[in-house]
């Protein structure tokens, strides 16, 4: 058992999803084909519906067998959609879930000062076994964008000093005001803290700090690991300050009262990672977040009604693929309630 798991995670989930399409479809034409009256009907029934579909209506256009059986007809029709559904996630998998998007989004409110207005702040999430070319690149791309900010929402990869890589290609980022980040749940902190202190990155360690004149930046704990505190985090801002808390993992806004926060920032749910053209359905367990898919991505608001947005994050659990939940660093542009 543990050398067809060790299979699976060298090999890739996707590449063996893949071949076992490919290697169904083609064994369902071959069956189809070479059937005629020697096979039974069902048998043709399980390879079509198991992702051959796609094998059964060429072999169905090839032989001209069966062409007009409508309950035969009905199968093929199932299995083909099943099979080019599938088709279509794998492609999507290989292709756009692997390059990393760059949303830009504007964010309006009445307490953020006037005078820093277009005020621009990047923030990604979970970049776990992303390697060290891939965010040398994002690097690269974020001086090309002018951030005064960059935050990030915790997750590295521990394993053999991984992060040590991940932190050092993050700290190339110039930005006016510094990168500041907080711990993820499979973050060992003092570790990963000391390694952003040593590439002057300044960790949130329930703690918070002016920014500029009428900005606050706080950020907590994780609350799988230790003792989140959104309180003690802000204690340091001003009744008129703009508050932006920073945590892993969004259900924090749910379990602690956040309405003295202006805006939150998480990761943690991976936009739901694997996705059926984008709904989260593994979330729907409730074993990542407590709230289904109301932290899947995205807008939502927390108890207090304080805007909460939770990235898809950057990178991926180990052999795990993203399916419909591409990897992002997405960019905020502060402006005023009026510009």
């Amino acid at each position: 058992m543990r050398f067809i798991f060790s299979l699976i995670i060298e090999s890739g989930i996707l590449e063996l999803f893949s071949i076992f399409i490919i290697l169904v479809n083609i064994l369902t034409f071959f069956l189809y084909v070479t059937s005629k009256r020697r096979m039974s009907a069902n048998i043709l029934i399980f390879f079509t519906l198991v992702c051959g579909g796609i094998g059964t209506l060429l072999g169905m256009l090839f032989v001209k067998h069966k062409t007009r059986n409508k309950k035969f007809g009905l199968v093929v029709a199932v299995g083909t959609v099943a099979a080019f559904i599938s088709v279509m996630h794998v492609v999507h998998g290989f292709t756009l879930d692997r390059t990393i998007r760059y949303v830009e989004i504007e964010f309006r409110s009445e307490n953020w000062p006037a005078e820093l207005d277009g005020y621009r702040i990047a923030f990604m999430a979970d970049m776990h076994v992303i390697t060290d070319d891939a965010m040398r690149q994002v690097a690269i791309e974020l001086n090309e964008r002018n951030i005064d900010l960059l935050l990030l929402g915790g997750d590295f990869s521990m394993r053999y000093g991984h992060y040590l890589g991940t932190v050092r290609e993050i700290a190339r980022v110039n930005t006016t005001d510094g990168i500041f980040g907080v711990e993820g749940n499979h973050d060992d902190y003092r570790r990963l803290f000391r390694a952003k202190e040593q590439h002057g990155i300044t960790p949130l360690d329930n703690s918070g700090m002016h920014m500029q004149r009428g900005f606050f930046l706080a950020g907590v704990r994780d609350m799988w690991n230790r003792d989140p505190n959104i309180s003690e985090a802000i204690a340091g801002a001003y009744t008129d300050d703009f508050v932006l808390l920073v945590s892993h993992n969004p259900d924090i806004s749910m379990a602690q009262p956040t309405y003295e926060v202006d805006l939150i920032l998480s990761g943690h749910t991976h936009g739901g990672q694997i996705t059926f053209f984008g709904f989260p359905i593994y979330l729907l367990r409730r074993s990542i977040t407590n709230y289904g898919i109301r932290f899947s991505y995205g807008f939502a608001y927390s108890a207090d009604g304080v805007p909460v947005f939770t990235s898809s994050g950057i990178g991926v659990y180990f052999a795990i693929p993203r399916i419909f939940a591409r990897p992002e660093v997405v960019i905020f542009t502060m402006y005023s309630h009026q510009r």
